[in-house]
């Protein structure tokens, strides 16, 4: 997966704990750490918007993308 989650990098900026984060914004420590780890398909704008209010932050300090080192094929299929 070419995202890849940055989350644990500005918790530690901020000295912020997993469990103080997962209680400010109103989600489970459990589906914390999968999003930290990147084992999610998808995260709501809602909660990015939550997270990124309490770490004050953008979402591009989450989220980095990183092409796969195997040139990547666009899956997206376009008509014209």
């Amino acid at each position: 997966m070419p995202i890849v989650v940055r989350l644990d990098v500005m918790l530690a900026k901020r000295k912020v704990r997993s469990n103080a984060l997962a209680a400010a914004v109103g989600i489970t420590e459990a589906n914390l750490s999968l999003l930290k780890s990147g084992k999610v398909k998808g995260i709501r704008f809602e909660t990015l918007a939550a997270i990124c209010d309490y770490l004050q932050c953008q979402p591009g300090d989450l989220l980095e993308y990183e092409p796969d080192a195997g040139g990547e094929q666009n899956d997206l299929k376009r008509t014209g």
